[in-house]
């Protein structure tokens, strides 16, 4: 069985670990443009996202759990979008964990009770 809640949130994770890669960049550059109220829109733009993703990361691995679907990729993306929360500075930790988390979460690989 593959759930549609696993393929969104692999979607968002793509999503957000491209926002991420691309955060330390929009981030610097609103704060060099001389209004600082752009880089806190941006910054907060940023956060939403990640809280985004965590929710449906969570909502992903309750859902998993309960059809027995693997919940390697939905503990990832948790993990991932809240390294991201702690600070921007935490992108790259988060990328990486976003990108695991993507490739778990479209196999939905089914577990097997032993």
């Amino acid at each position: 069985m593959k759930l549609k809640i696993n393929m969104w949130t692999a979607i968002d994770d793509i999503v957000n670990t491209i926002l991420f890669f691309f955060s330390w960049f929009l981030i610097m550059g609103a704060a060099f443009s001389g209004d600082s109220s752009n880089a806190d829109s941006m910054a907060t733009f940023l956060l939403f996202m990640a809280i985004i993703g965590l929710v449906l990361n969570i909502i992903s691995l309750v859902r998993s759990k309960k059809v027995n679907i693997s919940i390697v990729g939905p503990i990832l993306g948790i993990i991932g979008n809240g390294i991201y929360l702690l600070g921007a500075w935490a992108a790259f930790p988060a990328i990486v964990l976003l990108i695991i988390a993507c490739v778990f979460s479209f196999r939905q690989k089914s577990v097997e009770n032993k």
